[in-house]
């Protein structure tokens, strides 16, 4: 949140305060004890029961608007301890690998865009290149940095699952056919529910986005169909296990460098560059928007 945002506030608060201290001080005092004379008629008697209940409401209206006053003070400064917290985890596009401007790839951009927008929002980061779902298992249950941070998150975004894919295509890179990309579907579905079945173990309120691939080979080897046909198959496996979950969401990417004339990749031409991590970026940022501003309300 920027100064300026801070500043507003702190006036607010101190008008409430201001406010409550007046409405105290400027109430009647209580009255002074007198002597009272010895005979009062019934009628005397009955108008100064009717003053002494007036009084007493009087004082209760005091000690409500006081009361009042300083929830709406409190609430005004939890405001300012309001954030978002946000965990991306997974492998390299997560990491950021490729970006040249070393703004941890997609992650980076999203947490200057949000934060441009006045969103109060805090990331951590733990991408590791290399990464598939049986390393990121291990480093949830393992890394307790990692379970702290979960611990606080608001949000949780992932990218896992094209280390996966490659470890069958090295796995098998001399007799290449669609067979071992299937029979190894399940078991990668399986490994991702357990992902989700962790993190919600951990944080049973936090939201979980998990994006989804997209083909780093479609410039060279376009006319490979059986490419895309498995990474659709894939895609629609971590569909199919993301809606078994309430919170977990899933984010479509396999169109995301579709029809794009401007160069996306890096040098090594699998990773983004820091045009291609922009296009994740804004594609994960119309996923997210409501959801922070929901928790910033």
């Amino acid at each position: 949140m920027h100064k300026k945002t801070y500043i507003v506030l702190l006036i607010i608060v101190l008008a409430i305060l201001s406010v409550v201290f007046l409405t105290f001080i400027q109430s009647d005092p209580p009255p002074d004890i007198v002597d009272q004379p010895d005979e009062q008629s019934s009628e005397e008697i009955s108008e100064e029961d009717l003053t002494e209940e007036s009084g007493d409401e009087e004082q209760n209206s005091i000690s409500q608007n006081i009361q009042d006053g300083v929830k709406e003070v409190i609430d005004a400064l939890n405001f300012f301890k309001k954030d978002t917290h946000i965990v991306a985890i997974g492998d390299s596009l997560t990491q950021g690998v490729g970006d040249e401007t070393n703004n941890q790839g997609y992650v980076g951009i999203l947490e200057d865009r949000l934060n441009e927008q006045d969103y109060d929002v805090t990331f951590d980061n733990f991408g590791k290149r290399g990464n598939r779902t049986d390393h990121l298992l291990k480093r949830l249950k393992d890394d307790p940095e990692i379970t702290e941070s979960l611990e606080e998150a608001d949000m949780v975004l992932i990218t896992i699952g094209a280390n996966d894919i490659m470890q069958i295509m090295k796995d098998n890179f001399m007799n290449l056919t669609e067979e071992p990309f299937m029979k190894e579907r399940e078991p990668y579905g399986d490994r991702l529910s357990e992902i989700f079945e962790y993190i919600l173990s951990v944080n049973e309120e936090t939201d979980i986005y998990l994006l989804g691939f997209f083909n780093p080979f479609e410039k060279y080897f376009g006319d490979i169909k059986a490419l895309e046909q498995i990474l659709t198959r894939w895609s629609n496996t971590s569909l199919e296990v993301t809606n078994q979950y309430e919170q977990v969401n899933y984010i479509p990417m396999q169109d995301i460098y579709q029809n794009e004339t401007e160069n996306v990749f890096a040098e090594d031409h699998f990773h983004p560059n820091s045009k291609g991590y922009e296009l994740i970026a804004e594609r994960v940022i119309t996923y997210l928007e409501n959801e922070i501003q929901e928790a910033q309300n």
